[in-house]
């Protein structure tokens, strides 16, 4: 069954799809990719994952639907926002998963990080038609061989938390890996990842907002500008995205001129989602890159679209040409 290619849903709105129950395969019937908006960052638990997060003891882990991870403080999850049913009524057109990263799984040893990573594909791979969904790997033992498997049963790409990319190094240690998305024309998609607090902080002394404010963009502006350091020199025609306007850092290209000597290089393989931001924050990315990098990203149901009236040229760029350029490189 290929993810990449699969036909527009006819969900039932009458099937019992809560996250908790089994959801059911569907077979795919070959459509391009951009047949309407495409919303390339959303996040659902399958049943497999919830499941598999119930029956752990340590973080991360669920306690009925209270998510509890080292770095952040208790968080209530509402099962409808995992509702395949529900959420595929949200949205017109494609819809890409992606497992979240900063619950720390792709973090954890490999013989605890292997079974939920296989709980996350199995349960996403059942979603088909109705969503795509992007990869996800081990961090502390990436298996190449699996990623290729999972690249041709037809997950869009690689997701890879930022937190991996935090300096021009890390790019250069991961690069066997973005290695085989280059090499089987996939993209890769950089998304926060855990917070790891410092010894003797506490995420209960912080607000709520804390890491979604200051500690997700903080990842998402380093693992920019790690790649922009030299990421294009080692994977010349790898698709890259980053989630959250990439943190803002492109909105730094003034200050990389003024200390880096150089002017920012506008990259037509590198593109930037728009999750969480507005008129505001788009208008100045899109002053910086222009408009064919931003592509549409949700991250429901943490936040949801936002119509940065940007005029409907830019709106369907951003919504529909864009997003199938990084997903498949063409807009046609």
């Amino acid at each position: 069954m290929s993810l990449l290619s699969a036909d527009l849903p006819s969900a039932d709105p009458s099937a019992d799809l809560r996250a908790g129950a089994s959801a059911p395969s569907a077979p795919a019937s070959p459509a391009p990719v951009a047949a309407g908006r495409v919303d390339v960052h959303q996040h659902l638990w399958p049943a497999e994952l919830v499941d598999a997060l119930r029956a752990r003891t340590t973080t991360p882990r669920l306690d009925g639907w209270t998510l509890l991870l080292d770095g952040e403080p208790p968080y209530p999850v509402d099962p409808a926002d995992h509702d395949p049913v529900r959420r595929r009524a949200l949205d017109p057109g494609r819809v890409v998963l992606g497992l979240s990263s900063p619950l720390g799984i792709e973090d954890l040893p490999p013989a605890q990080a292997v079974p939920l990573l296989t709980a996350w594909h199995d349960g996403a791979a059942a979603l088909a038609p109705d969503f795509l969904a992007w990869a996800s790997v081990p961090h502390g033992a990436p298996d190449l061989d699996e990623l290729r498997r999972r690249l041709d049963q037809g997950f869009v790409g690689l997701q890879l938390a930022a937190t991996q990319l935090t300096a021009p190094t890390d790019v250069e240690r991961w690069a066997p890996v973005l290695q085989v998305c280059q090499d089987a024309d996939r993209p890769v998609f950089v998304h926060p990842g855990p917070v790891r607090r410092p010894d003797g902080g506490s995420a209960a002394d912080l607000p709520a907002w804390w890491a979604a404010v200051v500690d997700y963009p903080a990842q998402m502006s380093a693992a920019w500008w790690a790649w922009q350091a030299v990421g294009r020199s080692l994977l010349p025609t790898l698709r890259i995205g980053f989630a959250a306007g990439a943190g803002l850092a492109p909105l730094q290209a003034e200050r990389f001129a003024a200390r880096g000597g150089r002017g920012l290089v506008v990259d037509p393989s590198t593109f930037v989602d728009t999750a969480s931001y507005g008129r505001q924050a788009l208008d100045g990315l899109t002053r910086v890159l222009g408009i064919d990098p931003l592509v549409l990203g949700s991250d429901r149901p943490y936040s949801g679209p936002t119509d940065a009236d940007l005029g409907d040229a830019a709106t369907h760029a951003v919504r529909v040409d864009n997003p199938r350029r990084f997903l498949e490189g063409t807009a046609r």
